[in-house]
């Protein structure tokens, strides 16, 4: 059981770095139009749908038990996988309103917030578990 959870998370690796790989490949470009806006906010959507359940796979494999992305942020965080815990939940709580919502003032916010602050969270965890592979 603990060999096929560790051959999930490492599957799980491999499609949240598609995912960051696309978005960091798209972050560094001007982003001026809706249609670029939309863009980012969709690559950062599904970058975090992957990384928290990367991280609640990966948990696992250590032995915890984790349900919701909430509860998986917290005990990333208590674990030391993540570094700030109230960004994670932050962006948690961004992705489910960028969902069900679309206004641009609330489009633009957001792009300047995954630019700026979540971002570069994806970009920690990438690198701390890239290194476990």
């Amino acid at each position: 059981m603990n060999q096929l959870k560790k051959i999930r998370w490492k599957q799980r690796f491999i499609n949240f770095e598609k995912s960051y790989k696309t978005l960091n490949k798209y972050i560094s470009q001007p982003i001026n139009t809706e249609i670029e806006r939309a863009g980012i906010i969709q690559l950062f959507e599904i970058a975090f749908e992957l990384s928290w359940k990367l991280m609640k796979d990966y948990l696992e494999v250590l032995g915890f038990s984790v349900k919701s992305p909430r509860e998986t942020i917290k005990q990333a965080y208590q674990f030391g996988l993540i570094d700030d815990g109230h960004i994670w939940i932050d962006a948690l709580t961004d992705r489910n309103l960028t969902v069900h919502t679309y206004d641009e003032k609330l489009a633009k916010k957001m792009t300047e917030d995954i630019v700026q602050i979540y971002f570069p969270e994806l970009k920690k965890l990438y690198e701390k578990l890239v290194k476990e592979l």
